[in-house]
């Protein structure tokens, strides 16, 4: 009897740990300015969701995206082209219910604005911990993309 109260006092106080820890609060990296030269190569993989850079030369002005509805809200992004080159990309939605979701957004949407900028299309890697806003923010750019190169 003993023993099996033991077990459990143990086993108890364990999942009250696992339960009491928080995960890593990472910090947003400062933004980096637009690449002013040619466009580096995308890293290797990708969501599998975006297509492969597409330019046309005579591309100018500012694209909306499609609202893109994920499981934490919708997200929306215009890109801004100049000569057929991403110049911007400005976020118009994120999700932001709550505190935790607008960290996430803090987080990602930076990078993934590097990403695209420096890839020159919406064949980017989605921002690991925020997976939706990633996905989402991919297919409004490639919406965006494809509105400016039709």
């Amino acid at each position: 009897m003993r023993r099996a109260a033991v077990t459990t006092l143990t086993s108890v106080a364990g999942i009250v740990l696992l339960l009491s820890l928080k995960p890593h609060q990472a910090t947003a990296p400062p933004v980096a300015p637009a690449p002013s030269a040619a466009p580096a190569p995308s890293s290797a993989g990708g969501t599998g969701t975006a297509t492969a850079p597409t330019r046309t030369s005579g591309s100018n002005g500012t694209f909306t995206g499609d609202v893109v509805n994920t499981r934490y809200g919708p997200v929306q992004v215009a890109a801004t082209l100049k000569g057929g080159r991403i110049t911007a990309v400005k976020v118009l939605q994120v999700p932001s219910a709550n505190g935790r979701d607008q960290q996430l957004a803090g987080y990602a949407v930076p990078q993934l604005t590097r990403a695209a900028l420096t890839a020159q299309s919406a064949h980017i890697d989605a921002v690991s911990g925020a997976s939706y806003t990633s996905e989402g923010y991919i297919q409004s750019l490639q919406s965006a993309l494809d509105r400016a190169h039709a």
